[in-house]
Parts: C-alpha cells; structure tokens; sequence
C-alpha cells in the first residue's frame, strides 16, 4: 500500500477530531471507566495522548531518567500526574487546539502518530462502546504493521494471518486465514486482545 504523507496528515487531523468531539460528549463516570490500558481509566488514557503537546524533549528526557530509564514508568506517572491536575474539559480543549500538530513518535515513520492516536483512541472508546474510527483509516495503520510490532506488543497470532473484512489488508503470515474487522486486527496486533480469546467470544 502506497500511502501519500499528505493522506496521513489529513487522517491524523480526521482522527484528533473526531475523538475530541467523542471525549466532549463523555458523562463523568466515563471518564472513570477502565480502559483497555491496564490501571488506566478513560481519563489517563486521553492525558497519555495529551502528553506530546505539553512536555518538550528535554523534559522527557529528564523524566525517563528519573523513572529509572524506562519511558513506559515515565509515562504512566505523566499519565497519572496530568489526569489529576487537568479535567476532562482542559484535556478535549488541549487536544483540539493540536489537530495539526506534526508531532510523531521519535524514528518512526509517517504513519506513527497516526497509529499513536488510533490505538489511544480505541483504548478510551472500545470499553465505552463509542464509535471506531473508519476501517481504511485503520488499514493505514495496519499496512504499517510487521513482525517487529507484533513482537513489541506482544501480540501472539500463532502464524496466522489475519485479514480485514472490511479493509484491503491483512497482518501475519501462515497458512491460516483468520477474517476479522480490521480494529479488531488492529487490537489483537497492539497486544490489547489476545487472538485465542477473541475467536472464543465469537463462536
């Protein structure tokens, strides 16, 4: 799949909007409910997404260091620290005011923020079962996919190939061709469900 940086950028801005617009309409016990990120809630997931635009890489930097080099320790106390001092009001309103933010995950390509934001957003809106974002804006993120992520999430697909029914992709190899939604790839493939699992609610 050939994907053009200004089709990804006008997806990035699509998705920011379009979870923005879904977070203004939470109650307050949604911002409470669990999110799919263990010992988050809703909230602390909408503050992660939140972080690039308020830290700066030195900050980080420091922040890392602190948390004993481990960026994930890092930013679980930002998530944490962020959600307590801002509502949910300030955290649409950050998010809005970054709808064209260029930011990206640092050495990753042009697909990363993209999938940084669909992932989060799947995060807060699945267990509140809030709408998905399009299925080929999440094709782009899954052409992007490969064992190297599949391996840092871990996610265990058996080599099975799973392909969208929805979408023109499909992640994995093997013989095994397992359909699927493709958000529900997408979950499966950031390790948020497992595999095993899903196909046994299914049945």
């Amino acid at each position: 799949m050939t994907i053009s940086s200004d089709h990804v950028t006008r997806e990035v801005r699509a998705e920011r909007e379009r979870l923005a617009d879904l977070f203004a309409g939470l109650a307050p016990e949604q911002w409470d409910a669990p999110s799919l990120c263990a010992g988050w809630r809703v909230r602390e997931v909408v503050a992660h997404m939140t972080m690039p635009y308020r830290t700066k890489p030195l900050s980080v930097l420091a922040g890392i260091v602190r948390a004993g080099f481990s960026f994930h320790r890092y930013a679980d106390r930002d998530a944490r620290a962020t959600a307590q001092r801002m509502d949910g009001a300030a955290l649409v309103a950050l998010l809005r005011r970054n709808l064209d933010n260029p930011w990206r995950p640092p050495g990753e390509g042009a697909v990363s923020a993209l999938s940084h934001d669909v992932i989060h957003g799947l995060d807060a809106t699945e267990p509140l079962g809030l709408p998905t974002p399009p299925p080929e804006r999440v094709a782009l993120v899954l052409a992007s996919i490969g064992p190297r992520h599949l391996k840092y999430f871990g996610a265990e697909i058996g080599g099975r190939r799973m392909t969208a029914t929805d979408a023109d992709v499909s992640v994995g190899e093997g013989p095994q061709d397992v359909p699927m939604h493709a958000k529900d790839i997408l979950l499966v493939a950031a390790g948020r469900i497992a595999l095993d699992g899903f196909h046994a609610r299914q049945r």
